[in-house]
């Protein structure tokens, strides 16, 4: 497409946003609702988690909680509160309105308010599983991203990427198992991160913009002693991940990518969240005009089945079948389009699994399925 086109286009795209909003002025307040979950998108503030539950009570190796639809959930989850972290394993009990949990660690007193998450590790490699580490910065166009080097002994680095709102310590599931294979292991931030700089507007871009951090941590990478590359992405970090495979020059540096409840469609997403919120899903595209407007977004650029990467490199692709958050549906399309699109894919589908949540389901499985696909990357694909 010409230069001239693509100018076009997006005048279009302008026009069309000036015209929806000056009608919705008129009909109702429903570009005031674009405009919240436009926010809701984009604003870092509104993506960093709060307390939602409270601990009830404390036993012997047990905590208690307000019973939820996340305290409840199955599996190891990391439980934190405003000033500490512990570990809850299998529901031990369920009773008047009560999940029982097996705990690790020391439980914060009755009626704190407290957050279930899949991060089960708040803290850094050498704390979570006593693996040395070294604090590096990556040089990014916008200044130094904070990132952590596990080192190990192989040539080829996996670089990680944590979702919206999310942090490195994401990673921190995976390490053990990436460490074990031997390789090393760079869990990266990324702009409007803590300890990152912010982007110009302050606002998440998606995918759009960040992919360019990952391409600094790529370029740290090689220039210090890789000489192949795993990206490995949860939740919008598998969409960076995406536009970094379609638009970085360093892309053919990735011999392998490793994407776990990966936001491969967000159109798809936002209507799954305005489903899940009661909201009409006729308001997406007009969420989507108001972020385009914001943030310069093309959300059909995001769509890995219509639009794939130029570089295609062996992927293994993780989503629970129970995910509020990004649909699995839209993996399911991707793994079903992948030979058609010359994508080496592996799909692994968790039925019980949460958003980004099927190593807390299963992590046994989990990393015996990741070992045995990092142990595969020198055969042939």
């Amino acid at each position: 497409m010409g230069t001239s086109n693509v100018r076009r286009r997006r005048r279009w795209r302008i026009a069309a946003v000036v015209f929806v909003v000056l009608l919705l002025l008129v009909t109702g307040g429903a570009v005031g609702v674009g405009w919240y979950y436009s926010g809701q998108l984009l604003e870092p503030d509104q993506a960093r988690p709060g307390y939602p539950d409270t601990v009830t009570g404390v036993g012997d190796g047990t905590v208690s909680l307000a019973e939820s639809r996340v305290s409840a959930l199955p599996g190891t989850w990391g439980l934190v509160w405003p000033d500490g972290a512990a570990r809850v394993g299998k529901v031990t009990g369920r009773s008047d309105g009560t999940v029982t949990r097996a705990l690790e660690g020391s439980a914060p007193p009755v009626g704190t308010k407290v957050r279930v998450e899949t991060s089960v590790w708040t803290s850094d490699p050498k704390s979570a599983h006593g693996l040395d580490y070294r604090d590096v910065s990556v040089r990014t166009e916008l200044g130094d991203a904070p990132a952590w080097l596990v080192p190990g002994t192989s040539s080829t680095w996996v670089i990680a990427v944590h979702g919206r709102g999310g942090s490195r310590s994401e990673a921190l599931r995976v390490v053990p198992a990436l460490h074990e294979a031997g390789l090393p292991v760079l869990a990266v931030t990324y702009r409007n991160d803590a300890g990152a700089p912010a982007s110009p507007d302050g606002l998440f871009h998606l995918g759009d913009t960040e992919w360019r951090d990952v391409e600094a941590a790529v370029r740290y990478a090689t220039e210090h002693g890789a000489r192949d590359v795993v990206l490995y992405g949860w939740s919008m970090g598998g969409a960076i991940v995406g536009q970094f495979l379609g638009r970085s020059g360093e892309a053919d540096e990735v011999v392998a990518a490793v994407l776990d409840a990966p936001v491969t469609n967000w159109t798809k997403t936002l209507e799954l969240q305005s489903r899940n919120r009661g909201v009409p899903t006729q308001l997406v595209p007009v969420a989507e005009l108001v972020s385009d407007w914001r943030v310069d977004l093309e959300f059909e650029r995001f769509d890995l089945v219509s639009h794939p990467p130029a570089h295609k490199p062996r992927t293994l692709l993780f989503h629970g079948g129970a995910d509020g958050t990004v649909p699995v549906g839209a993996s399911r399309d991707l793994a079903a389009a992948s030979h058609a699109l010359g994508w080496p894919m592996r799909y692994v589908e968790v039925p019980a699994a949460e958003h980004t949540a099927a190593w807390n389901v299963d992590p046994e499985e989990y990393e015996r399925t990741l070992t045995e696909f990092v142990g595969s990357l020198n055969a042939p694909s």
